[in-house]
């Protein structure tokens, strides 16, 4: 009661002493006829760091916070966001105020943002607590994104983002199938980049996944769909995007292909390494491997492929002889393992390789009678000569076995005849 009489005593104070005199009298007013209060009125309120609303939650506004605001220093009023107000109203008014619409002055952002994921969901309902407006800008403390201090600034945007998507209980509630996705950016290259080095060219969140109009990867629209993913690594690294798209893999990427791998597919989404460091270059070749089976367990069998599985770099891998983005069919002149490059290929660490050198095949099946006939026929000797030496001395062992049995048994024969003649020249 008495932080009524409190309002309404102030709400006295600030209306002129005409006003107070028209209140004072019982008329009827049409709609309209109260002017709207300015900023000033509002922070004799607000500017309080104790206004709280019934429940106990604060309603104080931080005056010097909102002067220094994009909002505040270019003239919005608080009725401008607050359209409750904006017809005029007695003091106190309502205890709650509808959400501020960011759309009457922002129509394209809020626009975009209704087409994202975080509206879909607080739209079904599923997750009432995803990201809107004040959630990755603030309220009352709003600058704008080239502000350093800003909530969206190239170097925080990680931080905003991560209030929710690094944090365990939000993910789990909102069951969020990605999980914590900003400690493995941290750690990644691009998250070094930028948080350790202060590299703002290094790329955040929003240059992968848009800002407002944020979609989920299984959308076609999405930034981070399949087939678009070559494109939004290409605006960082064009030069890498140009050889990629003249590949084998660009061109099934082009065509429609579900299965030809992307950037993400070796390099991961948020937890990227620096493809020059040992552990990536010996881990590249399991992702290889989900591909090309067949060539993996050929490679595997090789001196190259048992040294990278102990963790050694120093060898041939993958890379090395087909190229990382660059990669065409052997039939295609400007690849490096055919015909007319192998040899080159192989003097990059075999300087005095030879073209008989260049002959070895890397990937020798030898199941594989139509590629290497005479690892194949090589292959079959070794195993009937295999068979055969396993028959041969089989037979031989179960034949001294059964005679070393007979053997055996006439010595004790011979032995019990022996005693029978002792007994009877007695």
């Amino acid at each position: 009661m008495t932080r009524v009489l409190l309002r309404l005593l102030i709400g006295l104070v600030v209306l002129t002493g005409a006003e107070a005199v028209a209140m004072a009298r019982p008329q009827s007013k049409a709609p309209g006829s109260v002017k709207p209060p300015a900023n000033d009125d509002c922070l004799a309120c607000h500017g309080d760091a104790g206004a709280v609303r019934a429940n106990g939650t604060s309603v104080a506004v931080k005056a010097p916070e909102f002067a220094a605001s994009i909002h505040g220093a270019g003239g919005v009023a608080c009725v401008d966001c607050h359209t409750d107000l904006a017809t005029g109203a007695e003091f106190p008014h309502p205890d709650k105020l509808k959400p501020a619409q960011c759309a009457a002055c922002h129509d394209k952002a809020v626009a975009a943002y209704e087409t994202g994921v975080h509206a879909q969901a607080r739209r079904s309902g599923k997750n009432l607590t995803a990201a809107a407006c004040v959630d990755c800008h603030g309220t009352h403390d709003i600058k704008p994104s080239a502000d350093p201090e800003s909530l969206t600034h190239h170097s925080k945007l990680l931080d905003t983002c991560g209030r929710c998507h690094g944090d365990e209980e939000i993910i789990k509630r909102g069951k969020i199938q990605i999980g914590n996705v900003v400690d493995l950016f941290r750690d990644s290259i691009h998250g070094r980049a930028l948080t350790r080095s202060g590299l703002t060219v290094a790329p955040t969140c929003s240059d992968c996944h848009g800002n407002h109009d944020i979609r989920r990867k299984t959308d076609a629209a999405s930034r981070v769909y399949r087939r678009t993913i070559p494109l939004t690594c290409g605006k960082c690294h064009e030069g890498i995007a140009r050889e990629y798209w003249t590949s084998i893999h660009g061109a099934q990427v082009q065509k429609g292909s579900p299965l030809a791998p992307v950037c993400s597919s070796c390099h991961t989404a948020h937890e990227i390494r620096r493809a020059d460091m040992e552990g990536w270059k010996v881990t590249v070749i399991k992702e290889c491997g989900t591909c090309h089976e067949e060539s993996i367990k050929t490679y595997r069998d090789t001196f190259h492929g048992q040294v990278t599985a102990l963790g050694y770099s120093r060898v041939a891998s993958c890379a090395d002889c087909h190229g990382s983005h660059s990669i065409v069919p052997k039939s295609d002149p400007r690849s490096r393992v055919s015909d007319a490059n192998r040899l080159q290929t192989c003097k990059k660490c075999h300087s005095g390789a030879t073209a008989s050198f260049a002959q070895y095949d890397p990937h020798g099946d030898p199941s594989n009678r139509a590629r290497n006939p005479l690892l194949f026929y090589t292959s079959e000797f070794m195993k009937m000569l295999l068979i055969g030496v396993f028959a041969f001395f089989g037979i031989h062992t179960g034949l001294w076995f059964g005679r070393g049995l007979q053997m055996k048994a006439a010595a004790r024969l011979r032995g019990s005849g022996k005693d029978d003649s002792t007994e009877d020249g007695r």
